[in-house]
């Protein structure tokens, strides 16, 4: 349901775009979020953004370097990560829920963001 792509090894400092591609039915019924899992470590939260995009929640750690954005006519979501740090280094999953629900429907694969320092 859910395609996340756009990871890669970089450099900290340096900037990244993660996309997630949705195939649920009604894209703009969904509030969307980015999660992390470092190794060896749960899943956090990262960002989330509104079913029309009005509304965004980003994680401490990440406010002020990533912006979460989506485009409805494409049913894509995006994740822009700048001013990378080696502690973003995480598998990166997108993630889709239903605005009436309180937990989230769909998971995307996974894509991994290593940032060397």
């Amino acid at each position: 349901q859910l395609q996340a792509c756009g990871g890669g090894v970089v450099q900290a400092g340096d900037s990244l775009k993660l996309s997630c591609a949705a195939s649920v039915r009604h894209f703009s019924d969904y509030d969307m979020g980015w999660f992390r899992q470092p190794s060896g470590k749960e899943r956090e939260f990262v960002a989330d953004v509104s079913r029309v995009g009005g509304t965004t929640y980003y994680a401490n750690s990440v406010k002020g370097r990533f912006t979460i954005s989506r485009d409805n006519a494409k049913n894509t979501v995006y994740l822009r990560m700048n001013s990378l740090k080696p502690d973003d280094t995480a598998v990166y999953y997108c993630g889709a829920r239903y605005y009436l629900h309180s937990e989230y429907d769909y998971w995307g694969q996974g894509t991994q963001v290593t940032v060397s320092s």
